[in-house]
């Protein structure tokens, strides 16, 4: 065996160890958190596939476990302060689905080097991202990427009353609506989240408040969508619950990089689009989406373009690669809120 053999043993012996570590806490999250006997056989089923990868390498017998050295490991006395504190469950899940697919990673490289099937690790590795992000949408740190989020607000709607622009609007293809009211009295507040989560509920559509944790909670809303001056995404789950969903309005990646970093299940992007329904002084624009969608950082957090969105523009933020807008006053003040969401989906394509 030569040093370059026992180097390269021993980097696969690590990290395969590396992803069975990880994919075993994923496996028990599934199982003991989430009670999900179909997610928990995926997961095994990676588990099996990896070792089945592994010891289909061109190594001669034994030699993985000849090479392998803890007491000389020089990494195991390495950590840093955020690896000693895990903010959630989805926190712990997250954290265990990035190792596995990091240490997936360096056995795909070092596949490459003995001729292997370094593809058969490529694609373990997907199914690794794929199982991160439906664990962590069942554990609700993350959202689903909605299409088309209608903000509700009483006086945009001008035609017919705001319950039946809800209820169109879900009929024309919107998967989210969100209660934007600035100045209701909580009482009036609370009684009209409860009635929107209701409507949102009996078609399958989600419920976020604006603004308010508490009002979410009170009304069994899934969540609660936060300003920049709001309080912390760690902070509203103290008051929502861990499962809960969050989501922070952002103008620039500075913004979005702590939203998500903070714990942000989805980041509203905007303004992308002059809006008279809440006139901002400047714009984020389409570029800011661009951005968003290429920084490794938020790229993976879905997302909601806003403000000034309409069947006209839409199109331009699609062919940039965004995947789900949130729009107002084009739904709110239409005479059929329904043609209204169904002509923003078609020009947002699939």
């Amino acid at each position: 065996m030569t040093p370059s053999d026992h180097a390269a043993a021993r980097l696969l012996d690590a990290s395969a160890n590396r992803a069975r570590e990880g994919l075993r806490t994923l496996e028990d999250v599934a199982r003991f958190v989430l009670d999900d006997a179909a997610l928990c056989t995926a997961i095994k089923r990676i588990r099996h596939d990896l070792s089945g990868s592994v010891a289909a390498l061109p190594l001669a017998p034994g030699l993985l476990l000849s090479a392998r050295d803890t007491p000389g490991d020089v990494g195991t006395g390495v950590s840093t302060s955020r690896e000693r504190s895990r903010q959630d469950l989805a926190a712990v899940a997250s954290a265990a689905a990035k190792r596995t697919g990091e240490a997936l990673r360096s056995i795909e490289e070092v596949s490459k080097t003995l001729g292997g099937d370094s593809a058969a690790f490529e694609a373990l590795r997907y199914r690794v991202y794929d199982t991160e992000r439906t664990l962590l949408v069942r554990l609700g740190r993350e959202a689903p990427q909605w299409r088309l989020c209608v903000l509700i607000t009483a006086s945009l709607c001008e035609t017919l009353p705001w319950e039946r622009v809800a209820r169109l609007a879900i009929e024309g293809g919107a998967d989210c609506l969100q209660l934007r009211e600035k100045d209701l009295p909580d009482r009036e507040l609370l009684a009209r989240a409860s009635t929107l989560v209701e409507i949102a509920r009996a078609s399958g559509a989600h419920a976020i408040i604006n603004d308010r944790p508490d009002i979410a909670l009170l009304s069994a809303a899934d969540g609660v969508h936060l300003g920049q001056g709001d309080l912390e995404p760690g902070e509203a789950r103290r008051v929502l619950g861990a499962g809960s969903i969050v989501g922070v309005s952002t103008s620039c990646i500075g913004d979005a990089r702590r939203a998500v970093e903070g714990g942000a299940s989805y980041c509203g992007l905007g303004p992308m689009f002059p809006s008279t329904t809440k006139p901002k002084p400047g714009l984020a624009g389409p570029d800011y989406a661009r951005a968003y969608l290429d920084d490794p950082v938020t790229r993976d957090t879905p997302h909601l373009a806003i403000s000034g969105v309409g069947a006209v523009n839409v199109g331009q933020l699609a062919s940039i690669g965004v995947r789900g807008v949130a729009v107002s006053s084009e739904v709110c003040a239409a005479r059929a809120p329904d043609e209204a969401c169904r002509a923003i989906l078609g020009a947002l394509g699939d």
